[in-house]
């Protein structure tokens, strides 16, 4: 048996037992540690993302690997692990070229005929596995290209987010960006993943790292992390003045929010020939664009699911990064909770204030 936050309906989530299966072949049983709260596990909680209940949201999470399916080679009992929604097929035409984040992942998933990874306690129904991992639980089935081994000396906590916002974030400026050392970028939003993409840039040497956020707080954790210019979202002249910081606009432009007026920031805030990254889960009906003259003038728009990352390769450097003192995960915690007090820490995010608070299993 094993404790969890589940979704029986939306609006909020409640804790109780549920009974998960053995490991089939490339299958790995893990003893979570530590899950962040992340806002897209709020957007399935608060159904603005439709997702079949009663399930187990939680995709930002850290372990130990307590048993592995007879054809995985990947990891072993007793690793340290970091998980990742990004689970990948490995020969797909998304995967074979380089696109891993895109892969679809149908062959991560058990077939209907295999029987659910996740049951009721007392065996009356399946448990929907929300995003390939289910990690608001004592212990997570996944896919073995679903995690990924790291130095065991990285505190768990601290690895737990790199799992989703560090790599979003970072990912995406080290990847989708590829930001050039001495470029300008302006981050919209200082929530966990807004944050690690300014702590990202600083460490890829942009040249100007210009926060924007409309909460006083999140402005001093940015200037903490690595930005060397913050603007108030809420400023009449937030756009003029990113301008005149930038001298011109900005070569990147990163949305980090899920807003549709944070997006259309993001756009008017470019220079000649940058580039909008788009990273928050928007409502659906949204559409961000580019105009006559921005296409003129050379400027691109694009989304970048999960940074667009490798993240077997990505998630051990970025361990390295923080074990080096480069990548700063203790300023992007605001606080560590049991499962118990999951559903205050959701109300604490929809407050805004604070960064990322992240479960701690026992």
């Amino acid at each position: 048996m094993a404790k969890a936050a589940i979704l029986e309906q939306v609006g909020s989530l409640t804790i109780g037992e549920v009974e998960l299966a053995e490991p089939r072949a490339h299958e790995v049983l893990i003893d979570t540690k530590a899950c962040g709260l992340c806002h897209s596990d709020l957007h399935f909680i608060d159904g603005v993302y439709p997702h079949p209940v009663p399930a187990i949201p939680g995709h930002e999470a850290a372990g130990v690997v307590r048993a592995v399916g007879s054809e995985v080679k990947t990891v072993k009992p007793g690793d340290h692990v970091v998980t990742c929604l990004s689970a990948f097929c490995g020969h797909c035409e998304f995967c074979v070229t380089g696109r891993m984040a895109l892969c679809m992942g149908a062959d991560t998933r058990r077939a209907q005929t295999q029987g659910p990874r996740i049951m009721r306690a007392d065996g009356s129904e399946p448990v929907a596995q929300m995003l390939n991992l289910s990690a608001f639980c004592e212990q997570m089935l996944i896919h073995e290209n679903a995690c990924v081994a790291i130095d065991k000396d990285m505190p768990l906590d601290r690895a737990a987010i790199i799992g989703c916002a560090v790599t979003t974030g970072a990912g995406t400026i080290f990847n989708a960006c590829s930001v050039v050392p001495g470029e300008a970028v302006a981050v919209v939003g200082c929530g966990g993943v807004g944050l690690a993409a300014i702590n990202a840039a600083k460490i890829a040497g942009a040249g100007k790292v210009i926060a924007i956020d409309p909460i006083a707080e999140k402005r001093e954790l940015a200037e903490v992390l690595g930005a060397t210019h913050t603007v108030d979202a809420m400023a009449d002249d937030a756009v003029e003045q990113v301008m005149r910081i930038s001298a011109g606009g900005v070569h990147h432009a990163i949305e980090a929010v899920g807003r549709q007026a944070s997006a259309d920031l993001a756009v008017k805030l470019l220079r000649r020939g940058g580039t909008a990254t788009i990273l928050g889960m928007m409502p659906l009906d949204c559409k961000v664009g580019l105009g006559a003259m921005d296409l003129l003038s050379g400027k691109k728009l694009q989304g970048a699911i999960m940074g667009m990352n490798h993240f077997p390769v990505d998630l051990p450097r970025l361990v390295d990064f923080y074990m080096r003192g480069l990548l700063d995960l203790d300023t992007i915690i605001a606080e560590r909770i049991p499962l118990e007090k999951i559903n205050e820490g959701f109300e604490k995010m929809k407050q805004g204030t604070s960064a990322r608070s992240v479960v701690v299993f026992d």
